[in-house]
């Protein structure tokens, strides 16, 4: 069975070979699977535009948001214990120098603090979480759009599904025996279909990289908290 099976394939790849006919179809067959997908991303309709300008800004804010929340949370590691140093040594210019020219989020929150020492407590504390909130809000931004992507381009393409079984409908109702041909019933299904298909592949990576942003950001939250707690400790250690 496999010798026949091989004898075959050999049979019809020489025909191939010495057919002209045969080879012009395999050609006829390349050239339709290369304008296929062009085809295709057309037959969705004015909708499909809407979708690649949705995937552009998903695509924008997420490489965006992952270059700046990357460089927010790239920080030395002795930058805690130097600011302890520094301020158990009395030196606290030194200390806001090293904070300004550290370029993160968690370095201008031990700056404000650095700023209020010698106020009590409570508004060193106050001071800090209201820096953190801002650079939190700034490592946010642009996410809600991600999270509008991940729901709305889904819905664009139920839009569309929508639309196309309304064609479908208009060509009934067009008709006076009520029928309607293959070729609009298949036109309709067509727009409907692929606006669908349009609509989840645009909307599933948006979700996916906006629950990942999510995740990214709410570590940063923690580690921004724990410094706090660090920078807290070092103020009530006796100054040498």
């Amino acid at each position: 069975m496999i010798n026949l099976f091989s004898i075959q394939g050999v049979e019809q790849a020489a025909e191939v070979a010495t057919n002209p006919a045969a080879q012009t179809t395999v050609q006829e067959t390349s050239e339709t699977l290369s304008v296929s997908f062009w085809d295709l991303f057309m037959g969705g309709g004015w909708l499909m535009w809407v979708l690649v300008a949705l995937a552009a800004v998903m695509i924008f804010i997420f490489v965006e948001r992952f270059i700046a929340i990357r460089k927010a949370t790239q920080i030395d590691k002795n930058f805690m214990n130097r600011i302890r140093d520094y301020i158990l040594e009395g030196n606290i210019n030194a200390a806001v120098d090293l904070c300004r020219r550290t370029n993160s989020p968690i370095a201008r929150m031990i700056e404000k603090g650095i700023e209020r020492i010698g106020r009590p407590m409570g508004d060193i504390q106050t001071a800090i979480e209201n820096v953190a909130n801002v650079e939190v809000a700034k490592l946010e931004s642009g996410l809600p759009w991600l999270a509008s992507i991940s729901g709305g381009a889904p819905m664009i393409g139920f839009l569309g599904t929508v639309v196309g079984m309304v064609q479908v409908f208009i060509g009934m109702s067009s008709n006076p025996n009520g029928s309607i041909e293959l070729a609009q019933l298949s036109e309709g299904m067509y727009v409907a279909m692929v606006t669908t298909v349009g609509g989840l592949i645009v909307g599933i990576p948006a979700y996916f990289a906006h629950n990942y942003l999510v995740a990214r950001v709410e570590k940063m939250v923690f580690r921004m908290e724990a410094t706090t707690i660090a920078f807290m400790d070092i103020l009530n250690q006796p100054v040498k």
